[in-house]
């Protein structure tokens, strides 16, 4: 007798500037997973926060959805205006939002003019228009999808879910925090200085002449929790710092600042690990990217074809065991779980390796950099999709075994 399918919901969108790329991952997910194995349930979010399913959520993965998205709104916004009694009756029942179950808690995510989620138990017959799942691929990147936000929703569902948990993503989203980590683990780090965007207000002269005596130009400038390298700049002198900070302030109240790998000659080289596992965790061949711009920033990434992949990196044996043993600790430091994409900059004078980051749900089509050194690695895409489902399933009944109380 055939084993059951496992049920796999597949939530993607989001209100991150990450959307379009989670669309693009998503797909390619639900199109490599095995008919035979799994039935996949399509969940979308879309950028205004509102989660839907079935016809609606395929409309959104193929970005269809958006005119009559507004359309509805701009029809609901009226109405209200007008005191219609039909548009209060209907914020109650709204055709499309996603409800979840999974053992014997069902929860609702947020719908339009509703103000959140409603945890509540409930057997499973008695959760009216629920979708019953065995495990989430949260294929979400970014704010609100990678930074712990939607692991402690799925945590409170107690939904299996792949990837890492609330304090692994949050980590690896703050680039702050995630540096400390890494300097308790003895993990090598470029010079950086973390400000807030309330001092840069308060004090910009004190704050630049700080930035200043710890670090060399050049520097780069990021938002300390965001994805994608949107609101990053490279400051090659003390003129161009300001315009910096300004533009990372505008994305987060916290700003990293980081000293140039290479100095004013020379560029990084950035080299990419991929690591898979739970408390065992393995480490892929290294990947090297050639950026077609100065630096590696979201239109090199997305919009610009010239940036070059290479895999396997331009590393001797000794230099990459050295990689993958540091994405390794990396990926234990941060506590991540399931998968990580971890991103060193070499200095090209020295071969000296800076830890970067580490990326909790990396971009995951199938010529992504994750799945692609996987793939180099003799994993190809489906088989990785498997795995990563397993790692789930096994994390999740690994905290089963906690108890939560005495009795």
């Amino acid at each position: 007798m055939p084993s059951k399918k496992l049920r796999v919901g597949v939530l993607f969108g989001g209100r991150s500037g990450e959307h379009e790329v989670s669309l693009l991952s998503a797909a390619s997910v639900m199109q490599a997973m095995d008919p035979t194995k799994y039935e996949v349930v399509p969940i979308g979010i879309t950028k205004q926060g509102v989660w839907v399913t079935g016809a609606q959520a395929e409309k959104l993965l193929h970005g269809e959805s958006a005119a009559s998205k507004n359309k509805a709104a701009r029809a609901a916004a009226k109405s209200a205006a007008k005191g219609s009694p039909k548009t209060e009756a209907k914020t109650t029942a709204k055709p499309g939002t996603a409800r979840l179950t999974a053992g014997e808690l069902t929860f609702a995510p947020p719908s339009p003019n509703e103000h959140g989620f409603t945890p509540f138990a409930a057997p499973r017959s008695a959760a009216a228009g629920a979708i019953a799942v065995d495990v989430i691929f949260p294929v979400l990147h970014g704010t609100f999808g990678e930074d712990g936000t939607i692991q402690g929703l799925l945590e409170l569902a107690d939904i299996p879910y792949i990837g890492s948990g609330v304090l692994g993503s949050a980590a690896g989203m703050d680039k702050d925090i995630m540096k400390r980590l890494f300097a308790d683990s003895r993990l090598p780090l470029v010079k950086h200085v973390t400000v807030s965007r309330a001092q840069w207000e308060r004090q910009p002269k004190q704050v630049q002449k700080d930035v200043e005596s710890a670090l060399k130009y050049p520097v780069f400038v990021k938002p300390a929790n965001l994805g994608s390298s949107v609101g990053i700049s490279k400051a090659h002198d003390a003129s161009e710092l300001p315009a910096a900070i300004n533009e990372a302030a505008l994305y987060d109240r916290k700003i990293v600042i980081e000293q140039g790998v290479g100095g004013k000659r020379y560029k990084a080289r950035e080299i990419e690990c991929s690591v898979l596992g739970n408390d065992d965790p393995v480490a892929s061949i290294c990947g090297e990217i050639v950026p077609a711009k100065e630096f590696y920033d979201y239109d090199a990434k997305y919009n610009n074809s010239a940036s070059e992949l290479l895999i396997p990196a331009r590393l001797d044996h000794t230099q990459s065991r050295q990689v993958q043993e540091m994405a390794i600790r990396a990926f234990q430091s941060v506590e991540c779980r399931g998968l990580a994409r971890v991103d060193f900059l070499m200095d090209p004078l020295t071969g000296h390796f800076y830890l970067n980051e580490v990326n909790t749900m990396p971009g995951f089509t199938s010529i992504s950099m994750y799945p692609k050194l996987w793939a180099a690695s003799g994993l190809e895409y489906p088989a990785l999709i498997d795995k990563l489902i397993e790692l789930a399933l096994e994390r999740h009944m690994d905290k089963k075994r906690n108890k939560y109380s005495k009795d």
